[in-house]
């Protein structure tokens, strides 16, 4: 069965190189795109998809917001995360989301074209990374809400737009 792929990225040349990937290397020819929160919830909604490349930061928000229920509703979808964000960072947090594939949106085109290769074919990662020493890493600890709380703050947002966004007070962010 040929994969059908919904891409969630804000950046309509990342959409478009990622689509051009799939479909000239790989042939690959039912893919949709989406580049907010609101729309990946709503397309993945309305259509059955196999496999999900999905940007860490959407026009709308951080798709970490979305992915513990998307993880719950569609516990079958394949996601790869595709990202200028440092793995070092969200590896722990994703591995704990189901999310076996991280891809740099830095690497070398042939490197991505591999790695969405198997992610495609649903090959396992022959070097996944293990997680990182908790001791000697500060993100690996922390907890889900407390890295969406972050991502907001690297985007520069304050504690009041980040409270806004995620409809919580802003004595709670500050609490965080």
């Amino acid at each position: 069965m040929s994969p059908k792929i919904l891409l969630a990225d804000d950046h309509s040349m990342i959409r478009k190189g990622v689509k051009l990937i799939c479909q000239i290397e790989m042939g690959l020819m039912e893919i949709r795109e989406v580049t907010s929160c609101k729309e990946l919830v709503r397309e993945l909604k309305e259509n059955e998809f196999t496999h999900l490349v999905l940007d860490l930061t959407l026009s709308d928000g951080s798709s970490l917001d979305v992915l513990g229920d998307i993880r719950k509703t569609y516990p079958d979808l394949q996601i790869a995360v595709l990202t200028v964000q440092a793995d070092n960072i969200y590896y722990d947090l994703l591995k704990r989301s189901g999310v076996e594939y991280f891809i740099n949106k830095s690497a070398k085109a042939e490197d991505t074209a591999r790695l969405l290769g198997k992610f495609f074919r649903n090959e396992r990662l022959n070097n996944i990374r293990t997680s990182i020493d908790p001791d000697t890493h500060p993100f690996s600890a922390i907890a889900p809400r407390e890295m969406q709380i972050m991502q907001y703050w690297l985007q520069g947002k304050g504690t009041k737009e980040t409270a806004a966004i995620m409809g919580v007070t802003m004595s709670t962010i500050s609490t965080v």
